[in-house]
């Protein structure tokens, strides 16, 4: 994540900098895909105004607060409003992946070793639900599947989690989507 401080109509000083980048540092671990953070800090009249924009997976999130009084409540104020924003988008993002929907197909060795001809034996649609590894790992154990495909809240990336022979678990994570 990049942040750059951008001072308008007012004197640059490293402690408002400082301040400024450690407050809005906090909304990454919110968003994990941010690529760019950009703050304006600003001075007219009596005034103290602070801006700050958000870069993100394709989204673009602004926020802009004044106070008169001084810079750093201008900052506090912009990060409180900027962080809601960002929860929201983050949420909104969320929610609607969840509806996806995944097909599996299972195949039994002997019609594949019979026959030339492939032909799906079962097709059944399943939810993905989003959850961490830790997560699916305690599902699969309660039920007799023999492995559980999620969303992983790590990465993003839906994951296939297996038993294996020796009663250990394996996880499929997706190099590249």
């Amino acid at each position: 994540m990049e942040i750059t401080v951008t001072f308008r109509h007012l004197e640059p000083s490293d402690a408002l900098k400082d301040y400024a980048m450690d407050k809005v540092s906090r909304i990454e671990k919110y968003l994990g895909n941010i690529t760019e953070v950009h703050i304006i800090l600003s001075h007219e009249k009596r005034a103290h105004i602070a801006e700050v924009i958000v870069h993100a997976n394709r989204a673009k999130i602004t926020a802009k607060e004044k106070h008169e009084d001084n810079m750093y409540a201008s900052i506090d104020l912009v990060v409180d409003k900027i962080e809601r924003q960002v929860k929201k988008h983050k949420d909104k993002i969320t929610s609607h992946k969840e509806h996806k929907k995944a097909l599996h197909n299972v195949f039994s060795a002997d019609q594949l070793t019979a026959s030339r001809e492939q032909s799906i034996v079962k097709s059944e649609s399943i939810s993905i639900k989003t959850m961490s590894v830790d997560t699916a790992l305690v599902h699969i154990g309660q039920n007799d599947d023999e492995f559980f495909v999620f969303k992983n809240i790590d990465t993003d990336n839906v994951n296939v989690l297996y038993k294996r022979r020796n009663g250990d678990f394996g996880l499929i994570e997706p190099e590249n989507i």
